[in-house]
């Protein structure tokens, strides 16, 4: 019977070892290529550059027209988008934009936040060294999908991490996000290994950090809510109904939360905003509700909205003003709008250990 001679184990160092090209044996006149980096890319929805109707109209022609968004038929939609929608809707838009709009930098709420979530994941993720590179895009505007993973690959990263900063996941939201993604690198001929992070609507971790920001926010005022709202963006209903698990991951969202925080589902309820067109879509609606508790004689609420990662003209204009002021008009007397966890320290821890996770093996 023949023995079986093992081999020595690699030490760790040896098992560490990442080997890197050797220029010396490069073909002479081969081009000079980076490699050996990772990269991690956190993605936002998307805001126009500025609050003009031409910028406005712009990013909503790129937005409206992705079929994920909008599912009608193409031939069907093209005539109402150009027609009416890109005709009326910039204007209105603008106005709200300007509302919110970050005069110091001249730019979006949320592109201010996203920027600064890459800003300090990278200082974060400083400790894992050099060969880390993080970035953000946008899924409609600047800066893009395509332009921000030609930017990796040119710097060296061969392996990408994509962070779509949706908790929970939507074909109008997620899988769009993945689509953009697939479609630039089909036209590579090099393309770098790829992983998506998946929606984190039931992480403790998340739920904890949406319980640590209520708390603090309703902890600085001087009265306290008879209700609280958890408003998600909302979808067609049609869409839920042909397999859209986004109603399902926003109730359990609000279930965990209202777990966590120890409140009867009269305390925290959910409903769901930013209706468009004339579909009937997810209810019960936040403007209705809202106006509905107003009349019933609850004088004090507050909203927040977990299903935004960063705060934006959802949030500050269609909530914080908007149904802040239908409450009012109705007989209500103390709103408080809680804001987005954003790039505070909850909110990037959150992001942070993802990230973390999902790099297991990658660094």
């Amino acid at each position: 019977m023949t023995r079986a001679v093992s081999k020595p184990r690699a030490s760790k160092a040896q098992q560490n070892r990442k080997f890197t090209p050797d220029s010396r044996f490069a073909p002479k006149g081969h081009p000079k290529l980076a490699k050996g980096k990772v990269g991690v890319l956190l993605i936002n929805l998307g805001t126009p550059n500025a609050t003009d109707p031409a910028s406005v109209r712009r990013y909503l022609g790129e937005f409206l027209w992705d079929p994920r968004v909008i599912e009608w038929p193409r031939a069907l939609w093209w005539p109402v988008l150009h027609g009416v929608v890109l005709r009326r809707r910039p204007k209105r838009s603008g106005e709200a934009y300007d509302k919110i709009w970050n005069r110091e930098l001249d730019e979006s709420p949320l592109r201010t936040f996203t920027r600064a979530q890459a800003d300090k994941l990278e200082r974060a993720l400083a400790k894992h060294g050099p060969a880390l590179v993080v970035d953000w895009a946008m899924r409609y505007g600047d800066p893009s999908i395509p332009s921000r993973l030609e930017a990796m690959m040119a710097a060296g990263c061969e392996r990408i991490l994509v962070f779509p900063l949706y908790p929970q996941y939507s074909a109008t939201t997620s899988a769009s996000v993945s689509d953009q993604v697939f479609d630039t690198l089909k036209s590579w001929r090099w393309q770098p290994a790829l992983r998506v992070v998946p929606p984190y609507y039931d992480e403790q971790i998340y739920i904890s950090a949406l319980a640590s920001s209520v708390k603090t926010s309703l902890g600085a005022l001087d009265w306290k809510p008879q209700v609280v709202l958890t408003s998600y963006h909302g979808i067609p209903q049609s869409y839920f109904e042909k397999g859209d698990p986004y109603h399902c991951h926003c109730q359990k969202t609000t279930r965990l939360l209202r777990q966590e925080l120890g409140w009867s589902e009269k305390k925290l309820r959910l409903t769901f905003q930013s209706r468009f067109g004339p579909e009937e879509w997810l209810q019960p609606y936040t403007e209705d509700t809202v106006r509905e508790l107003a009349q019933s004689g609850i004088k004090r609420i507050a909203i927040l909205s977990p299903g935004f990662a960063s705060d934006c003209l959802e949030t500050l204009e269609e909530i914080a003003m908007g149904v802040g002021e239908t409450f009012s008009e109705n007989g209500g007397e103390k709103f408080h709008f809680i804001p987005c966890l954003n790039d505070s320290p909850p909110g990037m821890a959150v992001i942070r250990s993802l990230v973390e996770r999902e790099l297991s093996g990658w660094i």
